[in-house]
């Protein structure tokens, strides 16, 4: 803490005189620069955590934490494993899947889409992501399906439209292979967030999906969601010797491994090079202070001769350069938090003006700019920016502290 005497002389130095302005200036370039560094990692960090937090989330509401796979297409004995997942501790849920790349077809318009056969509970999953029409009429029997939003605008397709499903290993015939074709009315359209799954998923009941791919009654998967994400390996590690030679347990940093790893690099590189722009706040408040030592050598000499204490002159200086990062530091965080509160708002405004498409959907997976701030990270670089800029005001506060009286007014 600072005595009366010493917060007097740091007041006095913190609001410099006018002859002094480009000095005051400098430390005032200095904590701008200390607030765009703290606010550049935290929009950067938090945007970073949403994008990972979103899709995860996304891709997780759909395809579950981990999928049992047969190999081949085909999971033997699949209802006895499908009671044993159910049965493991920790499993929320497990329910039998049925996914295959096929053609869709409407009015002419061909895309390639990915059928998904799913049981009446993952199908209800969707009521809080449907953007037009209801699962209700979505039944074994029924002939109705749900598609992704950007397959209905790709192919032109309405609710309540009918939509022809090709499987090209049709039934066999004395002329060839005829592909089986199947139509189907869009009883509902979704909209998960991820541009992959929009444009592509077809959902419909298992039995029907077995009905389209001639399967009988096999499925290809099973679907099982767990307690925790983070811990599906734990969760599922009693359950891989029951599945033998069946097939294989991926879980989703498996399935998503590559996008998964990326962010995380991403997200530590963009760490380390915004950090830079703190560090060279830090060297702009070494500068300030050592120019501001300088500029009043004499007046620390004096001070010096009066009883200054060389410990009061160091405590002087450190609190200045710190109070220079403090307020940067808590500038750089309201900057931060606006400019997260807003970011879309941001995102649209900057795409208008400039006319360029910042936020392709296609290119980003997520429809819109994601944010999840963590109050730890948000600490660690307030604390951060602190550290360093108190570690800047060591060498110039030394330098004051040093100063010898003697030398500096032996001609005065």
């Amino acid at each position: 803490m600072l005595s009366t005497f010493e917060w007097t002389i740091a007041k006095r130095y913190l609001l410099p005189a006018r002859s002094e302005a480009f000095i005051f200036l400098v430390a005032g370039i200095s904590l701008v620069a200390v607030m765009l560094g703290v606010a550049a990692l935290i929009i950067v960090m938090s945007v970073m955590n949403g994008f990972r937090a979103e899709l995860l989330d996304r891709i997780v509401g759909l395809n579950g934490h981990a999928l049992i796979q047969g190999y081949g297409g085909r999971l033997d004995n699949w209802e006895d494993l499908l009671k044993q997942a159910r049965e493991t501790e920790g499993v929320v849920s497990a329910s039998p899947l049925i996914e295959q790349p096929l053609l869709g077809s409407y009015e002419g318009r061909v895309e390639a889409v990915l059928v998904r056969g799913n049981d009446a509970d993952d199908i209800a999953g969707l009521n809080d992501k449907l953007v037009a029409g209801s699962v209700a009429n979505i039944k074994p029997g029924n002939e109705t399906i749900a598609i992704g939003s950007r397959l209905a605008q790709n192919l032109g397709a309405r609710l309540g439209d009918r939509m022809t499903i090709i499987n090209p290993q049709g039934r066999s015939t004395p002329f060839g292979t005829v592909p089986r074709e199947i139509s189907y009315q869009i009883g509902a359209i979704f909209e998960i967030g991820v541009y992959d799954f929009d444009k592509a998923f077809v959902i419909m009941p298992i039995k029907d999906a077995q009905t389209l791919l001639l399967t009988g009654d096999q499925i290809g998967m099973i679907e099982i969601t767990t307690e925790d994400a983070d811990s599906v390996g734990e969760i599922l590690a009693p359950l891989a010797p029951k599945v033998g030679n069946r097939g294989i347990i991926a879980d989703w940093r498996t399935i998503n491994a590559n996008l998964f790893e990326a962010l995380a690099v991403e997200r530590v590189a963009m760490f380390v090079v915004l950090s830079i722009i703190i560090l060279v706040a830090v060297f702009n408040i070494l500068s300030s202070l050592i120019m501001l030592v300088r500029s009043k050598t004499r007046d620390i000499a004096i001070l010096r001769t009066m009883g200054a204490s060389r410990r009061s002159l160091l405590k002087v200086f450190i609190f200045i350069g710190t109070v220079i990062g403090i307020l940067g530091a808590i500038a750089g965080l309201g900057l931060g938090f606006i400019f997260l509160f807003f970011r879309q708002s941001v995102v649209n405004f900057v795409q208008f003006v400039t006319g360029q498409n910042l936020w392709d959907p296609s290119v980003r997976f997520l429809t819109e700019l994601p944010s999840k701030t963590d109050p730890v990270e948000v600490t660690v670089i307030v604390v951060m920016a602190i550290v360093f800029s108190f570690l800047a005001t060591l060498y110039p506060a030394m330098k004051a502290a040093s100063t010898d009286p003697v030398q500096v007014l032996r001609y005065d």
